[in-house]
């Protein structure tokens, strides 16, 4: 009897992703033109877009004909190739026809990342004047975006657009179409703020705060960092001397759970904004909020910081909407070959380790897919 039940089970494993991913490869194709840009790209992996293409291959949304997106070339912005070369593809190379163009074949617009690719990243052993070899919101971005706003079509964006190297100019006009604002302040969760011990912490980060307190860096546990975009400032939110919990979380509204299917709560261990937004024309859908102790408080406080801000923001007029997401919601470190199996979303334990703090596969799984699947579905719905 035993023998029976293995070789069923051993039946089982067998076909289970065979019958997963032929219910995918039999899902209807749906024709959707996303304009994506992306100008911080290391590498062909396309990590800082990657989530954003797993969410249209899993949902079988095609760019044209029968031709699926791909990641390593389905993007404006940087390109890399061998050794230091690249190659530079954004909005800025369309003259205002072609840009006009663009936004009537263009269905949505996601600007996933802007922070760029700087020299002394790119460039082994850079010692001249560091600098951005390219990044920032450019002011045919801008056009492009309001172009698209006319026209009605869906954009969403989201860290980092408006921090640095994006000119403030252009932060203002961007601010000003969709009534929100750049506080100046970014955070991180780092697992580990012991500097002789997490190699991950910036150098930057640690030579900013020291130089603003005698050259002490007193933290050993993990927690998050706090840095002024304009000022350079840094405060620190150690575990326990500030913080309750020192993870941040995401919590969802009743209405965000309702249209976009979003958790409750899920923890976000990554990097995102502080941003302010005008309640009267825009919807919050869901906001971070710090666990802080009384310390904590205090010192958010010194520096006019609050606990609680947006982390989707909705501005919706009539048949257009517009999203900010507050953080760097589409690198996720996933793999994309999950994207091919209809149903994966019932085994998304298999692919996060829950009780990890750093691990971000549970916020992809349990918030982002769900999140963009329904923007997506009603950007498609409206066409």
């Amino acid at each position: 009897m035993w023998q029976k039940a293995l070789r069923i089970i051993l039946l089982l494993v067998v076909l289970a992703p065979l019958v997963s991913f032929l219910s995918w490869y039999f899902t209807p194709k749906k024709y959707l033109t996303a304009a994506i840009i992306d100008k911080t790209v290391f590498n062909t992996d396309g990590q800082e877009h990657i989530s954003f293409h797993w969410v249209l291959n899993h949902n079988r949304f095609m760019k044209s004909g029968s031709e699926a997106y791909e990641v390593e070339r389905d993007y404006f912005g940087f390109f890399p190739k061998k050794d230091t070369a690249y190659a530079i593809k954004g909005i800025e190379r369309f003259p205002a026809e072609a840009l006009s163009l663009l936004s009537d074949d263009s269905d949505m617009l996601y600007i996933t990342d802007t922070y760029g690719i700087y020299k002394q990243e790119w460039y082994a052993n850079y010692s001249k004047r560091p600098g951005v070899l390219y990044g920032g919101l450019s002011e045919k971005d801008i056009n492009f975006i309001k172009q698209m706003k006319a026209k009605q079509k869906p954009v969403i964006a989201e860290f980092n657009c408006l921090a640095s190297p994006t000119p403030k100019p252009i932060r203002a006009a961007f601010e000003a179409l969709y009534h929100v604002r750049f506080t100046g302040w970014s955070g991180r969760y780092f697992d580990s703020l012991d500097e002789n011990v997490n190699q991950e912490l910036p150098s930057w980060i640690l030579t900013n705060y020291k130089n603003n307190h005698n050259g002490n860096w007193p933290f050993t546990k993990d927690g998050v960092v706090l840095v002024n975009d304009d000022s350079g400032t840094v405060v620190i939110l150690e575990n326990e001397t500030h913080l309750n919990n020192p993870l941040p979380f995401v919590y969802a509204t009743a209405a965000g759970q309702e249209r976009f299917d979003l958790p409750e709560k899920e923890k976000y261990p990554f990097w995102f904004e502080i941003m302010e937004s005008d309640t009267q024309v825009n919807t919050t859908y869901a906001s971070y909020q710090l666990a802080t102790n009384t310390a904590g408080a205090q010192e958010l406080k010194k520096y006019g910081i609050p606990n609680t801000f947006p982390a989707v923001i909705n501005h919706s007029d009539s048949d257009y909407d517009f999203y900010y997401l507050a953080g760097d919601f589409s690198d996720n470190p996933i793999g994309f070959t999950t994207s091919y199996f209809k149903g994966i979303g019932l085994l998304k334990s298999f692919f996060y380790n829950a009780k990890e703090p750093s691990d971000r596969g549970g916020f992809f799984f349990n918030f982002y897919k769900p999140l963009v699947t329904q923007i997506l579905s009603e950007t498609y719905d409206q066409m």
